[in-house]
């Protein structure tokens, strides 16, 4: 069979798509009502009707579907994040902040099922573990840099780094807190709490003439 032959008007390549998109639709489904642990090879295959040949066939092994279907979940938040600080982008480096926090805290408390992947508790596998501290690395990264237009002339890049990095760990801990019920407060309240920090922190950093 050539890749190019057709079954109801589709290749073979378009309906290999198509199965990959299923199998990891349906990892993502389970893995927000149970949990990780319960992404197995047979129950994606069973909730998308697909065999475990069209399972290898798209993917290595299941930690590989893991990782990919926690990177999809992972991009799509920073791309929200991205687009929320991009409409601020001429604003103060606090009012981006305060984007970025309420677009990610309120998309959380509107889908705590999604939120189950990105902020579950993800000890035992060890993939999802190198991804958590590979992406709070990134992201990071990319926060310095959205900031640095905004910084002092004298800031010390590796103090400054640290507490990005305190900052970003502390709120995805915040996130975890909240989310299992440890933390009782609304999107709203809890990024005004999340802004407070923040501000504190930003005053050592942040140049203080009214463009941020």
């Amino acid at each position: 069979m050539t890749a190019s032959r057709r079954y109801s008007g589709k290749t073979a390549d378009q309906r290999r798509v198509e199965r990959r998109s299923a199998l990891l639709g349906a990892a993502t489904d389970i893995w927000q009502e149970q949990g990780w642990a319960a992404v197995t090879m047979r129950g994606v295959c069973a909730r998308a009707n697909l065999t475990d040949r069209y399972f290898y066939e798209s993917f290595t092994n299941r930690d590989e579907l893991l990782a990919i279907a926690w990177e999809q979940v992972r991009d799509e938040t920073l791309r929200m994040l991205l687009d929320a600080v991009a409409e601020q982008i001429e604003r103060p480096a606090l009012d981006q902040l305060r984007a970025a926090l309420d677009v990610v805290v309120h998309h959380i408390q509107e889908e705590p099922a999604r939120a189950q992947i990105l902020f579950g508790d993800h000890s035992g596998s060890a993939v999802l573990e190198q991804l958590r501290r590979q992406t709070v690395q990134e992201t990071t990264g990319l926060l310095i840099e959205l900031a640095r237009p905004h910084l002092k002339a004298d800031v010390d890049d590796l103090e400054f780094r640290v507490n990005v990095l305190l900052g970003i760990g502390g709120f995805v801990e915040t996130m975890l807190a909240w989310r299992s019920g440890l933390l009782e407060a609304d999107a709203d309240t809890l990024v005004d709490h999340l802004m407070g920090v923040g501000t504190s922190l930003s005053r050592m950093f942040l140049r203080s003439d009214p463009n941020g």
